[in-house]
């Protein structure tokens, strides 16, 4: 019987393989993660020799736990690496506090030497605090755009699925590792060892840097109602300045009673708490995943007032701002 990976196997050149250095911080996304490592073992494997090695690093050079639960062993701490290294830097819930000064100074140095540097999930957090995202294009999970715009105003942030930009690479986590991994393999090595390695994932559809992470406004909200999408649409990209629900049906060619028809038979609300929802669950993400004032956080999202925010933040959640904030820090802390 004849080897089934004879097909897929292509010209490869004699040079050492190339090491990715994973650096995991805890709370990481073991998703993000493993989807990266398993495409460099495939591509080894559907080479027929060995393209790729691997090290898992982090502070203290111990364990680490994963968002999951599950502890990891590492094979070593934050060490000095070789100018060929392809770091990549792997977290995920609360990034922002297990991003301290060792692992940014680390970084700060590494990248003094020239490395690629990469964040999976939410790792472009960590880049940007050590301040080597500066002036480039890069890409988050979604759910921390919100606040990973207000803090890095510097960083072009975009919704695609994973972004190159020069030697820093961003990806928005679960499975868009393998796409990034997938588009290194190709660069690497040529398109039919990527696609060996896809077909083995049973990954269908390669996505690249122009692919964006969530589904479009009709496919989440359920209704292919072209003008109601995009009202929707409109409205989660004012959520600072909030556009008057009249101006809003005017922007789509009817009248506001229609509006509220439209709302009302596919979404079951009004379009003003549609909107209001809207506005607080990115307050929610700022208040849990940024140090901003619940001022600052009060006009980011379109409240004239504390304590009008403060009032219909606590008629949707059942818990004030400041309650919301305390109880998360209480449960990082446990």
């Amino acid at each position: 019987m004849s080897d089934p990976r004879s097909a897929t196997r292509i010209p490869l050149n004699e040079d050492k393989p190339m090491r990715f250095v994973f650096v995991l911080l805890e709370q990481f996304s073991m998703l993000s993660f493993a989807t990266a490592i398993e495409s460099l073992r495939i591509g080894n494997r559907m080479a027929g020799k060995t393209l790729y090695t691997w090290l898992v690093i982090g502070e203290g050079g111990e364990n680490v736990t994963c968002s999951a639960g599950t502890v990891f062993q590492l094979d070593d701490d934050l060490i000095d690496l070789a100018r060929d290294d392809k770091v990549m830097v792997c977290s995920g819930l609360d990034v922002q506090d297990f991003t301290g000064k060792r692992v940014l100074g680390w970084l700060r140095r590494e990248a003094r030497k020239g490395l690629v540097m990469g964040g999976l999930c939410t790792g472009a957090f960590a880049l940007a605090k050590a301040g080597l995202m500066d002036g480039k294009r890069a890409t988050i999970h979604w759910e921390n755009q919100d606040s990973f715009s207000e803090e890095f105003q510097e960083v072009e942030l975009t919704k695609s699925v994973f972004v190159v930009d020069g030697n820093r690479l961003t990806t928005a986590g679960g499975t868009s590792s393998i796409d990034l991994m997938l588009k290194l393999i190709a660069d690497d090595q040529g398109e039919d060892l990527a696609n060996a390695v896809a077909d083995q994932l049973i990954y269908s559809s390669i996505r690249t840097d122009q692919d964006t992470q969530r589904l479009s406004v009709p496919t989440r909200i359920g209704v292919r109602h072209p003008k109601l999408s995009n009202v929707i649409q409109m409205m989660e990209d004012n959520i600072e300045e909030p556009i008057s629900p009249s101006i809003l049906a005017k922007e789509v060619g009817m009248s506001t009673r229609q509006l509220e028809r439209l709302f009302r038979r596919y979404l079951n609300r009004s379009p003003k708490r549609y909107y209001m929802e809207l506005r607080l669950q990115k307050a929610r993400n700022l208040l849990m995943q940024t140090n901003m004032s619940v001022i600052n956080v009060a006009l980011a999202c379109g409240f004239a007032s504390p304590s009008h925010f403060s009032k219909c933040y606590r008629s949707h959640y059942d818990t004030t701002p400041y309650r919301e904030r305390g109880s998360h820090a209480a449960r990082l802390s446990f």
